[in-house]
């Protein structure tokens, strides 16, 4: 197969400037080769899938170099231009400069690295992402003592291949030990009494959710993984859930992706700005909805996941529950597909 085309311009290394935009944007055909005119379709195919053989690559190959090189070129361009480059390629501009920098330099390295994918060195994506926001009871001040119920299970079925929310499922939840919500909490989450008192239990819900995830074939059919916004909700909210319904930890929810660690992790930021409202607006966007809505937050949660993709993200497993605790999983483990949902057994 050819070799990805002359992007930036041949004959300059590594120490050459770019001249600030005095030279226009690169040409389509200098970057991607001959007979790749479906280049973002491509692109957008190759996000789908992921590299077996990271660890084992030899690095010293000259297509590193290259992409060594591009990137240097990228480091030096102005917002204005990445925003351009990124347009040339109909990719989206909407984001600060860092995120325009790290889109344009993942378009490229996965053209250049095509070719070792199509020669079948990868494994499919998940399928599926199932973006998951409990609410919870909570009071003011979120007293130590104070015990969280699962108020709202919402789910959002992300299909990794589309990259569209192909389903959604919300169930309220009765709580059992503080029955009755606080003002704080109803003002928080927009969940009112009326609509708990009339809910199900959580064993009730969890059988709904399971019986849900089943007709979707998701663990049979298809590989799928859950996903949350960071740790609390299946460190804590969820275990804490099982403990007072007297469950077993369901064991297709141990394993998950912490998207806060993957964008932190990706686009290189500190922890404090992986919040769910700093993150939409750092990557151009702003929410949609109800703020503390489970369901609103868990599709705002899905739109961040998009864009991690669309951009070269590779979102993997990153946590999980081992003997009670919450752990993080290495990025060296082989990926793999939470197992199909079954119901857990009542604790003795």
């Amino acid at each position: 197969m050819e070799a990805c085309g002359s992007w930036p311009p041949a004959g300059e290394g590594q120490e050459g400037q770019l001249r600030g935009g005095s030279d226009g944007p690169v040409p389509w055909e200098e970057f991607i080769p001959a007979g790749r005119s479906q280049g973002k379709q491509r692109y957008q195919e190759a996000n789908r899938k992921k590299s077996t053989v990271s660890n084992s690559r030899d690095f010293s190959d000259p297509v590193y170099k290259e992409i060594a090189v591009t990137n240097g070129y990228i480091n030096r361009m102005t917002k204005e231009e990445l925003r351009a480059k990124l347009s040339e390629f109909k990719l989206e501009t909407r984001g600060v400069k860092d995120v325009l920098k790290k889109r344009l330099k993942n378009y490229y390295k996965k053209e250049k690295l095509t070719q070792q994918w199509e020669d079948g060195s990868t494994n499919s994506y998940y399928d599926y992402i199932c973006v998951i926001d409990f609410e919870a009871t909570c009071e003011e001040g979120n007293p130590p003592e104070f015990t969280h119920e699962i108020i709202e299970f919402p789910i959002v079925l992300l299909n990794t291949h589309t990259l569209e929310i192909e389903d959604t499922f919300q169930q309220y939840v009765r709580p059992e030990i503080n029955t009755q919500l606080s003002d704080f909490c109803v003002n928080l989450t927009g969940i009112t009494q009326d609509l708990v008192d009339r809910a199900n239990t959580f064993p009730q819900v969890l059988q709904e959710v399971v019986d849900w995830m089943r007709r979707k074939e998701l663990g049979t059919k298809y590989k799928y993984s859950i996903l949350t916004d960071g740790s609390w909700d299946m460190s804590k909210f969820l275990h804490i859930q099982c403990q007072i319904s007297r469950l077993r930890y369901p064991t297709f929810a141990k394993k998950w992706i912490n998207i806060r660690k993957s964008y932190g992790n990706f686009y290189k930021v500190p922890r404090n700005q992986t919040k769910l409202t700093i993150m939409l607006e750092k990557l151009g966007m702003s929410y949609d909805g109800r703020p503390h809505s489970g369901l609103d937050d868990s599709k705002n949660i899905s739109r961040i996941a998009v864009r991690m993709l669309q951009d070269g993200c590779e979102l993997r497993v990153n946590e999980k529950m081992h003997g009670g605790q919450l752990t993080s999983v290495s990025s060296s483990s082989p990926v793999e597909g939470a197992p199909a949902p079954q119901m857990p057994h009542f604790r003795n």
